[in-house]
């Protein structure tokens, strides 16, 4: 099989999707200042599940009628949305955007551990061993240079973010079952299952019909999180996939810290510590372990 190669088109819409997706932390961080992340989260998803279902009507992309999509659909949603979505909120009131970014890049580190875990044909090699162990090192320096200064209350909320890509990790293993799907289909009803599952939560932990509106500010954040950094997002993440394949499109993991510190330091003035970047080295070069093309360059070199 001829592996897919990366246009220049596809090199701008990869760093447009890194520049939106790195965009969602700036937005999440507007946001939590005066609304709760369950209420956020909610709103994301179901935002961008009407934007999508108003695609998909466009581009007459049939619903699903079984059962068993609708199942795996909340799974999906649960494991894709509502739980990483939530965690990563929580975690963003404590924690900058640039962190948050670059905990969060950790996704692919997890995502191996439980494909090794859980599947048969996606076993471990030394390789991918190695990336791994680099990438919690990488951790293990930003969380805990944190602790040993004595910045131990942020420790729940890396820990959260954290947490959130565990999340990913399962939802990408358990997402292969919709290979057969239209993409558009997939995204669209997991945003839906995501929904319906945070509705409840949040109408009995945040009483959002309690709370006090939110100032211009936070409304425009949370609107662009769930229109730009869901739904559009979704649309190019998609683009790229169907023409340049799965293991390019994963290049954007290393692009969104990036994207995200950039953005925080211009519009949200943060301020990112040396061993904050001496982490996101260690999960760069353990990621590009992962990814395995380094090694194909050298030799071809």
């Amino acid at each position: 099989m001829t592996a897919l190669r990366m246009s220049a088109q596809d090199w701008m819409l990869l760093i447009l999707l890194s520049l939106i997706w790195g965009g969602s932390f700036i937005f999440a961080k507007i946001a939590v200042a005066e609304v709760p992340p369950l209420t956020i989260a909610l709103s994301r998803v179901a935002l961008a599940a009407l934007a999508l279902h108003l695609v998909r009507f466009i581009l007459h992309v049939p619903a699903p009628r079984d059962r068993a999509f609708w199942r795996d659909a909340l799974i999906m949603g649960l494991l894709n949305n509502a739980i990483p979505f939530s965690l990563i909120f929580w975690g963003q009131k404590e924690i900058g955007a640039g962190l948050a970014s670059i905990l969060n890049a950790t996704t692919p580190l997890f995502t191996v551990i439980v494909a090794h875990v859980f599947t048969r044909d996606e076993k471990a090699g030394p390789l991918k061993i190695a990336g791994v162990l680099l990438g919690m090192v990488g951790v293990t320096v930003m969380i805990g240079s944190d602790v040993a200064s004595g910045l131990g209350n942020h420790l729940w909320s890396e820990l959260a973010v954290l947490g959130a890509t565990l999340s990913y990790g399962l939802a990408g293993v358990f997402g292969r079952r919709f290979r057969a799907r239209p993409p558009l289909m997939v995204a669209s009803g997991q945003l839906t299952g995501s929904s319906l599952l945070l509705l409840l939560p949040v109408l009995l932990i945040d009483q959002p019909w309690s709370l006090p509106l939110p100032g211009m500010r936070s409304t425009l954040a949370i609107i662009s999180i769930a229109l730009l950094s869901t739904a559009l997002a979704y649309v190019i993440f998609f683009r790229i996939l169907k023409r340049a394949g799965p293991t390019n499109l994963s290049l954007v993991t290393l692009l969104i810290p990036v994207s995200a510190l950039l953005l925080g330091i211009v519009f949200l003035h943060e301020e990112i510590a040396t061993h904050h970047l001496v982490g996101m080295g260690f999960i760069g070069f353990g990621l590009l372990l992962l990814d395995g093309r380094i090694f194909h360059f050298c030799r071809v070199a």
